[in-house]
Order: C-alpha cells, then structure tokens, then sequence
C-alpha cells in the first residue's frame, strides 16, 4: 500500500458510522436541536466512537445530508411531488445546520426526477432546475409554518 493512501474501514467501523449516520437522520429529522451525546446513545456506540468518524457536527450534519440525498436519488417509486415534499422538509430542517449550498445539492439530485416529471405533465413545463434552487431559498430562515409553505410552494409547481 502506498504511503497517504487511506486504508478501509474494518466492518465493525462502518457498522458503527452506517449506525451513527442512521441515528443522526432519525432524531437531527425528528428534531434538529440535537446533543452528540444523544445521538451516540441512540447509535449504540461510545461518543468517543462518534467523535472518531465525525469530528464535530459540521462533519456529521454533512453525512445526514449526504445520506438524506443519496435516499432521494435512490427513490424511483416516488412521484415528484413525494421527492420535492421530503427534499423541501430535508432543508428546513438541514438547511440551517449545514455549512452551505444544500439547495444547489438538493436541485442537482432532483434534476433527473423533474425532467421525468415534466415528460410526464406532473409538473410545470417551464420549470427549470434553478428554480428548485429558488424554492429552497424561499424556505431559508425556517418559516414559522414550515408544512403550510412547503404545501403553498408544491401547488405552485405541480399538477
């Protein structure tokens, strides 16, 4: 092996990591004021696990969105309308914790669902990925009611 080249996880470290992301997704979702330790109890591991694979929040948020994106694209029996709803709620709640361009992320993994969408006359024929990008800026700074804009905002994009 090269000298700098990263060696891969032993199976019992990317239990851990897959445990901790998955615990991080339910309860940073569930509610985003959330404590490391917490999410390690939850996880199963110590915190000093935790802290090991992610070394303060920043990095863990980046794993929940991560992950959270990899779901959306993965999901190809959702209608659009179901991806945009779960994206939207994903940034109003990641939006803040993250360390920026989530909405340009969120756009670029719902491209290939819009251009279905639109061949299929769910959505706007006019709608462009850049105004995904502008749906989620709508959401910045955490509505008081974030469910009523989400609907608000899907019933001026979709059919």
């Amino acid at each position: 092996m090269l000298y700098g080249s990263p060696t891969p996880q032993r199976r019992d470290a990317q239990r851990n990591r897959s445990a901790i992301v998955r615990a991080a997704s339910e309860l940073v979702l569930a509610r985003a004021a959330v404590l490391m330790p917490e999410i390690a109890r939850r996880a199963g591991v110590g915190q000093a696990t935790l802290y090991r694979h992610f070394r303060d929040r920043h990095a863990l948020v980046a794993a929940v969105v991560t992950d959270q994106l990899e779901r959306l694209e993965a999901d190809e029996s959702c209608d659009f309308r179901g991806l945009l709803t779960a994206a939207l709620r994903l940034y109003t709640v990641m939006g803040p914790l993250s360390s920026g361009g989530l909405d340009r992320r969120l756009s670029v993994a719902l491209t290939p669902a819009l251009r279905r969408a639109q061949q299929q006359g769910q959505v706007r024929p006019d709608l462009v990925p850049d105004d995904l990008a502008l749906l989620f800026a709508m959401l910045s700074g955490a509505p008081a009611d974030a469910e009523r804009s989400i609907a608000l905002l899907l019933d001026g994009v979709c059919r």
